[in-house]
């Protein structure tokens, strides 16, 4: 395949008169009124409409660490889809390093050009120290896809999965398996939605305060959620759980794991492209199964969510991504799919539904 995208004027140059007003002298006139009031750039060029996608290739979905140039292709991908979704002018951003300091000055010597950072397919625990560092020294919106994007669908396809089983946040029992950087946001956007019982797994068992070893992001995740018996493996804490989210590898759980499950229990088995279980096994013992691929249903896929909220965050001129611009775009996500069409195999909207950018950054504004 050729390159997924490519720059296109946004006006015709076709004779002299065109090219004076939109090369020079025309530009003299938009360089003097923003060196006056540096805001009428968002205005006067595209920066209001643009984001750069940043990786350094460490963490490519189902690839793992290519490095940056072979990550290229995915941002080009990720580009494409903001353009076709949400009208979002996006730019690659390729980070030939892995050290925290030289990327933020990376992206801080460039940021004048942009509305707002995307972050992709950074590894952990590097990618939160980064988000971290930027979203202080940045005066735009900074969004990590792996973190956000993915625990704002996992939230409102939850909630659409809760509204199917005759729950609410606050009376499910959650576990979780995967610690990286979509658990971590995962967990925390679920309490802010009112989920209190959580318990998180990575390879080495179940994360509580009297692990050793625990540091960072881990660390917090252990101090704040309900881990139950610390010895338990990943099939025994499942044991009567109302809901199995993984975001972690291939293969974790067999049928007598999901089978020690609640009735009606929801699984989310996402690891990509191969899920922690066969979901046709799942559903045998599931009332609600959904995974990261498109050929099942339920599909928890990020485009979902990443145009709609950078769309909000840019029309909103916001400097920031908050928790509750977060819990919005979820509800709004959740409140796409029509009640008369919600069911076990019909819990997220249509990726191509032309109402829900609209709807997701609509909300995002509003919060």
């Amino acid at each position: 395949m050729a390159s997924r995208i490519e720059v296109t004027p946004a006006a015709k140059i076709d004779d002299a008169e065109a090219l004076s007003r939109i090369y020079t002298p025309g530009v003299a006139d938009d360089c003097r009124a923003i060196a006056d009031d540096p805001a009428a750039a968002r205005r006067l060029t595209a920066r209001g409409n643009s984001v750069m996608v940043v990786c350094d290739g460490s963490a490519v979905l189902g690839l793992g660490d290519v490095g940056p140039l072979a990550a290229l292709p995915v941002l080009e991908g990720k580009a494409a889809l903001y353009k076709r979704f949400a009208g979002i002018d996006a730019w690659p951003l390729c980070l030939d390093t892995r050290e925290v300091p030289e990327m933020v000055r990376c992206i801080r010597a460039v940021a004048a050009g942009f509305g707002g950072v995307s972050l992709e397919d950074i590894a952990a625990p590097r990618c939160f120290e980064l988000e971290r560092r930027l979203r202080e020294s940045l005066d735009v919106p900074v969004f990590h896809d792996d973190q956000h994007g993915t625990a704002v669908v996992v939230l409102g396809a939850l909630l659409n999965a809760l509204r199917v089983t005759g729950r609410s946040p606050d009376d499910t029992k959650i576990v979780l398996s995967g610690a990286g950087a979509a658990g971590t946001a995962i967990v925390r956007l679920l309490q802010a939605a009112g989920a209190d019982q959580i318990a998180v797994f990575d390879s080495h068992g179940v994360l509580h305060p009297g692990r050793d070893g625990l540091a960072g992001e881990k660390k917090w995740l252990a101090e704040h959620t309900q881990p139950g018996d610390p010895q338990a493996g990943l099939g025994q804490g499942l044991d009567g759980a109302d809901v199995f989210i993984g975001v972690s590898a291939a293969g974790l759980l067999d049928e007598q794991d999901v089978a020690r499950m609640a009735d009606q229990a929801i699984v989310f088995a996402l690891a990509n492209p191969d899920p922690e279980i066969d979901p046709d096994i799942a559903r045998r013992h599931a009332a609600v199964v959904a995974t990261g691929r498109s050929d099942q249903p339920n599909q928890i896929n990020n485009v979902l969510a990443f145009p709609g909220i950078f769309r909000g965050l840019l029309d909103g001129g916001a400097t920031d991504l908050t928790v509750a611009a977060q819990c919005a775009a979820a509800r709004a996500i959740a409140d796409a799919v029509p009640g008369a069409r919600l069911d076990a195999e019909h819990i997220v909207p249509d990726v191509f539904d032309e109402d829900l950018v609209p709807a997701v950054a609509q909300a995002v504004m509003n919060a």
